[in-house]
């Protein structure tokens, strides 16, 4: 086996492997590029892989602008493929025939906003190729997918397809890209679908090494990779109620509330409100901690919701106004916004996230350190619970089952409403903790014991994007 990259820099640029890594992935990559042969005729040329991400702290806030502290999985979405010499014609299946076969041209293609469908993702890789590189003719393809991550559990799932087709067009075209273009391109493009996200998925995706977390920062993009103490574990728990998020308005309103709530802060003190959409580019200019940030945003907004007459008055705006600068098309509908939940969740969490660094930075890891990450997982969760809103009741019984099992902390992970929880868990408690979980959560239920085995993972932080020359 043997490697060449596009350039000379591991950390930023794509491998690719002549030939299959002899790792755990190597029997499913055989099988897929026999089933590949099957439906094309012909042998596939390359897989191009990108994982999934369970985020350990920091949910909701990556398009605030502020960090994140997310890891890579195992488990992945992959694509094979070879060129088709058919004029921009790309064939796509799914190995899983629940998903129903595509077939598009990459000249002009229409991406779903409302109720997309699982080819509406790739579409938008492919999307974010073309925007990149307008004057490149997309090849065809004949391109097979298959994925280990659960779908809607709040493990990015939507986000490591999108990765994985825009890295499938670039290779495919001979299109040189570094990682974090590639992440920040991708981040970009999921807009079409018609999520508004802040680019965590993206960047977990692409930018991963194997063995450390990453906390992730944006404007610009950078992330630092950070060690976990010695003796801990990460257990992703499925609550086994989805949600997907771009076909609901959750996510987006969120989105607009902070964003609202950001500009109203900014009008009070008499900074140019419409130039600033992000919690961070106010704490920016006002040079403030993300404690006074908090006290701030508590002292200025009332419990109840805001109507969009009262954020009008505030702003001095008409509703058409407040539609241009910071509704947009998606939440225009929305008539109530909660204001003062919202930015108190966004400020508390950001400053859990530099507190959970801080002690994996620490020198000394005892016993008392895993406790204080726990203690802002739980922390976290409560605050994405009753601040953000985002939980769910199964989430909630989940964590606090998670927590009577043994574990030092869970929280929800992902956009929520549905999901996966993350559980920090002792090293040498992990078998037990396992099983406990799956007696009080799965086999408790009848409708959730069959699905039990595959809903419980411990997970270690895992690799980012790569693709194999076959």
């Amino acid at each position: 086996m043997s490697e060449n990259r596009y350039q000379s820099s591991d950390m930023y640029t794509i491998t690719i492997t002549d030939g299959i890594p002899q790792n755990s992935s190597e029997e499913r990559y055989l099988q897929l590029m026999e089933k590949f042969q099957q439906l094309y005729g012909q042998h596939a040329s390359y897989i191009c892989r990108a994982p999934g991400r369970v985020n350990l702290i920091g949910e909701h806030i990556d398009y605030c602008g502020y960090s994140v502290f997310p890891m890579a999985i195992d488990q992945d979405i992959v694509a094979l493929f070879s060129i088709n010499h058919k004029d921009h014609e790309i064939n796509l299946q799914n190995s899983d025939k629940s998903y129903s076969e595509s077939k598009f041209n990459t000249e002009q293609f229409d991406i779903r906003k409302q109720f997309p469908l699982w080819d509406d993702y790739f579409k938008c890789g492919v999307q974010g190729i073309r925007d990149k590189y307008p004057n490149t003719k997309l090849k065809g393809m004949n391109i097979l997918i298959d994925g280990t991550i659960p779908r809607s559990a709040g493990l990015s799932s939507s986000s490591a397809l999108v990765v994985c087709a825009s890295l499938t067009t670039a290779i495919a075209n001979n299109i040189t890209i570094e990682k974090n273009d590639l992440a920040e391109l991708c981040a970009e493009c999921e807009k079409y679908i018609g999520t508004q996200g802040g680019g965590m998925d993206q960047a977990s995706s692409c930018l991963a090494r194997t063995g450390s977390a990453m906390m992730i920062s944006f404007n610009p993009l950078k992330v630092v990779h950070v060690l976990l103490p010695v003796g801990c574990a990460f257990v992703v728990t499925h609550s086994l109620t989805e949600i997907n998020k771009a076909a609901t308005d959750h996510f987006n309103t969120r989105v607009v509330e902070c964003r609202i709530g950001t500009q109203i802060l900014a009008q009070s003190k008499g900074l140019d409100w419409r130039k600033i959409r992000k919690p961070f580019e106010l704490q920016e200019a006002l040079k403030l901690s993300l404690s006074d940030m908090e006290k701030f945003a508590v002292q200025t907004f009332h419990l109840e919701p805001y109507t969009v007459d009262e954020i009008c008055a505030l702003l001095g705006v008409t509703v058409h106004d407040l539609i241009e600068t910071s509704l947009g098309p998606n939440t225009k509908h929305v008539q109530q916004f909660e204001l003062h939940k919202r930015l108190r969740h966004v400020f508390s969490e950001a400053n859990r996230v530099l507190l959970f660094k801080q002690v994996c930075d620490s020198t000394v890891h005892d016993e008392q350190s895993l406790h204080t990450l726990g203690e802002l997982m739980n922390q976290s969760h409560y605050s994405c619970s009753k601040l953000y809103e985002c939980s769910s009741s199964e989430l909630d019984e989940l964590t606090a089952i998670c927590r009577e099992s043994g574990a030092l902390g869970s929280r929800l992970t992902g956009a929520g409403w549905g999901g996966c929880a993350v559980s920090l868990v002792r090293q040498d408690k992990l078998d037990i903790f396992i099983k406990t979980v799956k007696e009080k959560f799965y086999d408790s239920n009848t409708q959730r014991a069959n699905k039990g085995q595959q809903s419980i993972f411990a997970t270690l932080p895992g690799c980012g994007v790569y693709v194999v020359k076959l």
